[in-house]
């Protein structure tokens, strides 16, 4: 008997297990990635991505595939990490934005939903390139289309198991090509890793699908920990007299109604003659709201015209001051953030609560920065940066890590530096979920950029001409990278080993030896001969001493006698120098 229909029951199970088969191939999807830098490699962001929807998905008991559907986009959308995970989540999205229609899904309503995925990962991207993930997607669309197309008339029972295959079959033989349409994949010798990624996760949904008695379970393990560090006092660093409205409530709303931009700008007016600290997000089917009021009951009765509520969440910020104040922490993610636990102050040393200065009156703009270093977030810092989320080349924010950055920021336009070209899309969907605040993000690739970035900022200036001003300064800026091989390859014409020491630009390797100091001084002459260079920035890194930064500075200077010649502590990790040429 042929099988025609996938319920909420079977297609939970098809997801988990595709998760569970994603994450047991992390590695060997890391392992196709082109360049051999340690850094947040594609199985990895595309597992962290996919981790954050089953964490959703297993908060669901007997969902309907309505709700199954929302789990999964929310749940992808703001876990997203890296590019891979960023469009993973866009296809699921796409996907599900379809299949959550349906109570049962039938072939044609599968290819409705592929065929939506691959549409809105495409639009996600702004200049999507052949020979990657999309090219994959796209296979199973055209195949999708082709197969039903060879019907002459829509058959009820088609069966999903050929269908299905096919399918598959189609991804399979377009990861194949994808070195033919990127050289740099050839050039590697690999395919293109986040197609496998996405190929391996159809696999296990079509194990899933042909055995649905299949065990599935996922270890509990705690969500990785981005350490972010605002600048200056927490956002609640207040006395309880400064607390207008006492209590922070948060609910979401499971609309039955139309919500519209006019019953969006209806419902948060309300809130605002309720309360303040408003976040009123709309995504698909579900509204997140959150808001500092007097008067809880009011803002659900309000919300309940709407729909259902579910996660409600009422805190009393006054007496939660006291308490912080008692166990001398006044960050209430002290613990999420630092994963260390705050320390009791012993009973004889508590006085009474110290008043705390109010908090800064919301500003025209701010500004948050991807970076990692000491001496990096210091530079950030001492620019004018309001918020640092720790992180960069080997563990790439998500977007939630975005969001809540954005949310600690008091400002009408927010400014984001990515400072990683595997970070922008992530700060993008953020920047696109995100209603309260202008979000822009610059599209900085790497620190140098950023910097660069903040010091073409101008106070007085509109957010579209300093958007406009920051986003032409990056290409003033090369930048240039010295770190290790995680592993042998042959890549832009040089035979890289384990633990050469590799010299990056903005877009190949440069340099190779076994030398840090010799492969520094390679890259920075070929950076340099290469521009119309007046400065040339050495920041160095963990296990590099400030004197072997200033002697491989002298040595650069003996070279160009007419360039200055900067050093700086930046205290980044996996990178023994980051160099910028301007």
């Amino acid at each position: 008997m042929p099988a025609v229909t996938i319920d909420a029951v079977l297609f939970k199970k098809m997801f988990l297990t595709g998760a569970k088969r994603l994450e047991s191939k992390k590695e060997i999807i890391n392992e196709l990635n082109v360049f051999p830098v340690p850094d947040g490699d594609t199985g990895t962001n595309m597992t962290m991505t996919i981790m954050s929807a089953v964490k959703e998905v297993n908060k669901l008991n007997n969902p309907t595939m309505a709700e199954l559907a929302k789990a999964i986009s929310s749940g992808s959308l703001r876990g997203a990490r890296g590019n891979s995970g960023v469009i993973l989540s866009q296809l699921l999205r796409g996907l599900c934005k379809v299949l959550g229609q349906f109570e049962k899904v039938d072939v044609y309503a599968l290819k409705l939903a592929i065929d939506k995925a691959v549409e809105t990962a495409y639009k996600a991207v702004m200049k999507p390139k052949e020979g990657t993930i999309l090219t994959v997607a796209r296979a199973a669309s055209e195949k999708a289309s082709e197969l039903l197309t060879l019907s002459d008339e829509k058959d009820e029972d088609l069966d999903f198991i050929p269908f299905c295959q096919d399918v598959l079959k189609a991804m399979e033989v377009a990861l194949e090509k994808t070195p033919e349409l990127l050289p740099v994949l050839k050039e590697a010798g690999v395919v293109d890793s986040g197609g496998t990624g996405l190929i391996e996760l159809v696999h296990g949904m079509k194990d899933a699908f042909l055995n649905p008695d299949i065990e599935i379970s996922f270890e509990s393990e705690a969500a990785p920990v981005r350490a972010a560090s605002p600048k200056g006092a927490a956002s609640n660093d207040i006395s309880t007299a400064d607390i207008k409205f006492g209590y922070c409530t948060e609910f979401i709303i499971m609309l039955e109604k139309e919500f519209l931009l006019p019953q969006e700008l209806e419902f948060k007016a309300f809130l605002e003659s309720i309360g303040d600290s408003i976040v009123c997000v709309a995504l698909d089917d579900i509204v997140k709201v959150h808001v500092h009021t007097n008067h809880p009951g009011q803002a659900f009765e309000k919300a309940l015209e709407y729909g259902q509520l579910t996660s409600m969440k009422i805190d009393n910020m006054r007496e939660e001051h006291n308490e912080r104040v008692i166990t001398g922490s006044l960050n209430p993610d002290h613990e999420a953030i630092t994963g260390e636990k705050a320390e009791e102050a012993p009973a004889e040393e508590v006085k009474e609560p110290v008043k705390e200065e109010k908090p800064a009156p919301r500003k025209d703009n701010g500004f948050i920065a991807v970076s990692v270093g000491e001496g990096l977030n210091e530079i950030f810092k001492g620019l004018g940066v309001d918020y640092i989320i720790e992180g960069g080349q080997t563990m790439n924010p998500s977007t939630e890590d975005m969001l809540k950055a954005i949310e600690q920021v008091n400002a009408d336009n927010i400014f984001i530096l990515p400072n990683n070209g595997n970070i922008i899309l992530a700060a993008t969907q953020a920047s696109h979920l995100t209603e309260d605040k202008n979000v822009v993000v610059i599209p900085s690739k790497t620190v140098p950029q950023g910097i660069s970035a903040m010091i073409n900022f101008f106070e007085g200036k509109s957010a579209e001409e300093n958007e406009e001003a920051m986003t032409e300064s990056l290409s003033s800026v090369k930048t240039g990278q010295i770190t290790y091989a995680v592993r042998d390859t042959f890549l832009d014409g040089k035979n890289i080993h384990v633990n050469d020491i590799m010299g990056l630009d903005d877009k190949k390797i440069i340099a190779v030896s076994r030398s840090i100091e010799e492969t520094a001084l390679e890259t920075i002459r070929t950076m340099a001969e290469d521009a119309d260079a007046e400065l040339i920035s050495i920041y160095y890194g963990e296990g590099i001493t400030e004197d072997d930064a200033n002697a491989l500075a002298e040595k650069v200077s003996e070279v160009f006698e007419d360039i200055d010649v900067e050093v700086h502590f930046g205290g980044q990790p996996v990178y023994y120098y980051i160099v910028s040429v301007e």
